[in-house]
């Protein structure tokens, strides 16, 4: 495992505990406690960031877009955390996916009791 998903890992195990300690004056703590309608709009204002970052040019927004990035995940990975999901579901979800086509696979889901 490469140390990025190493610190992927970490950061996950330090949030469900997070999740389940709810320790006094940590912001995981205040994003857990306001549900998922905080999270939520912490997640939707971190992507719109992101995709201003990504207009930007040279190293600066290149740098600027990595940290946005970081901002995306760490907050989604808070939503997991608050709904009981473990970073390997989502890894397990995705390697599922792969080697499929993503319009074979939308199509799938159309037939889904979820997508009805």
């Amino acid at each position: 495992m490469s140390d990025s998903l190493v610190s992927l890992s970490r950061l996950m195990s330090t949030l469900d505990e997070r999740a389940k300690e709810l320790p006094e004056g940590s912001y995981t703590t205040k994003l857990l406690k306001g549900g998922s309608v905080k999270i939520g709009g912490k997640i939707l204002e971190e992507a719109n960031e992101l995709i201003e970052a990504a207009e930007e040019s040279g190293e600066e927004g290149r740098e600027h877009f990595v940290y946005e990035a970081a901002d995306l995940l760490y907050h989604t990975m808070v939503m997991l955390a608050w709904r009981g999901v473990d970073l390997d579901e989502v890894a397990g979800e995705l390697a599922r996916r792969e080697g499929i086509s993503g319009l074979e696979e939308k199509a799938s889901r159309s037939n889904s009791p979820r997508e009805q």
